[in-house]
């Protein structure tokens, strides 16, 4: 889906550095007003990044299957929170520090990699459902909130939305509303991934094919780190 405002291919492909580069480059733009079409294409394009691949939905899908949906949704909910906290944030003005400051972005980098691999150990090492039990535990909700700025697809849309769909002026209220729509789509897309696992649960009751599984998974983790290392 081409976004307003977006180059041609530039969406969830883009490096962290060069959204945020984009994002304040594009600060000076005609301020845009939240007309009815503009606010479905935000609906829209919540939803396509919130349903599509990445790192949170791999974790979701794990989860589902290791732990049960109710076990998850603190996950779900600290995903939602903390995306669109950082949309917030990120709205106000935080994307200016890592021009001026590009260390804290080699910081949040190299950490968010780290993070992302001790996650992927994680997923890999899960116990197996049997007799209704799992070793290890889901993510907390302040874990999957403050992962949110160690995601890379996280930063991808955050910046895409608050260029496409803000004034770039750092006005307050526009931000909050690209933040609470993106949120009140957010959790139920993600949920689907959590229940689709949950419906996998049954299907790996083996242990060998869930390890297999969260093998799988552990490493789609791994590649989505692409975006860190090729920066």
């Amino acid at each position: 889906m081409q976004q307003a405002g977006l180059p041609h291919g530039s969406h969830v492909s883009l490096s962290c550095a060069s959204a945020i580069h984009f994002c304040i480059s594009q600060r000076g733009m005609a301020s845009r007003v939240m007309t009815v079409d503009l606010f479905l294409a935000l609906m829209v394009f919540a939803f396509v990044m919130s349903v599509t691949p990445g790192p949170n939905n791999v974790m979701l899908l794990a989860s589902g299957v290791n732990h049960g949906f109710q076990r998850s949704i603190p996950h779900m909910l600290g995903i939602t929170f903390g995306f669109s906290f950082m949309i917030v944030v990120v709205g106000l003005g935080l994307g200016q520090m890592f021009e001026r400051f590009p260390i804290t972005y080699e910081i949040l980098r190299y950490a968010g990699g780290a993070y992302m691999l001790w996650l992927a150990w994680r997923i890999a090492n899960s116990g197996p459902v049997g007799e209704g039990k799992t070793s290890g535990s889901p993510l907390t909700f302040l874990q999957a909130a403050l992962f949110q700025w160690v995601n890379p697809k996280a930063w991808v849309i955050t910046i895409s939305a608050i260029a496409t769909y803000t004034p770039g002026d750092g006005s307050l209220w526009p931000v909050i509303l690209v933040a609470l729509v993106c949120g009140v789509v957010n959790f139920p897309t993600i949920g689907l991934w959590t229940m689709f696992g949950t419906l996998l649960r049954s299907m790996l009751t083996q242990p060998t094919f869930l390890r297999v599984f969260n093998i799988s998974m552990a490493v789609l983790l791994v590649l989505s780190l692409a975006p860190l290392v090729w920066d």
